[in-house]
């Protein structure tokens, strides 16, 4: 397992970049993994999946699959996984086929999410605004979609 890792699209690498901290700059998210993690949460909300094309080979390069394990984003990785599936095998670490395809549907929902971030972060002069701004109108979707209409508001 420690062998395996997370690639990132090229065409999304320098968005994955800007949105982590460093010296230079302060992003939102303080790893890469952190970017990575977030963004196939996202696609995997939206469902919205893309094939990565090509693959990043300079900063942010493939992170390994142990600094997922070590934050805790291997949960996500299964649940995802299983969620496209609907099969409990691929949680198996048995079979390297099933975990290179465990792995290949997260880098696909995160390239996924990464395309819509790049949608919403489009014109942005600070990610972490804009982000902020994101979530709070996500939020607020999804109070509106679970109440009930109550007619009771437009009684005097």
């Amino acid at each position: 397992m420690s062998a395996s890792k997370i690639r990132i699209a090229k065409d999304k690498a320098d968005l994955v970049k800007s949105l982590t901290l460093s010296d230079s700059r302060s992003g939102p998210f303080q790893t890469y993994a952190d970017v990575i993690a977030f963004a196939a949460s996202l696609g995997n909300k939206r469902k919205k999946r893309l094939p990565l094309g090509e693959i990043s080979k300079r900063e942010p390069g493939a992170i390994d699959l142990d600094i997922f394990v070590s934050r805790g984003y291997d949960m996500a990785i299964k649940l995802i996984a299983i969620a496209e599936t609907k099969n409990p095998q691929i949680l198996s670490h048995l079979d390297g086929e099933l975990e290179a395809q465990r792995l290949q549907i997260f880098e696909e929902y995160a390239n996924g999410g990464l395309e819509i971030l790049r949608e919403e972060f489009r014109g942005a002069a600070d990610y972490t605004d804009r982000l902020l701004l994101f979530l709070i109108t996500e939020r607020d979707k999804q109070e509106r979609s679970t109440e009930e209409f109550d007619l009771s508001k437009f009684l005097f």
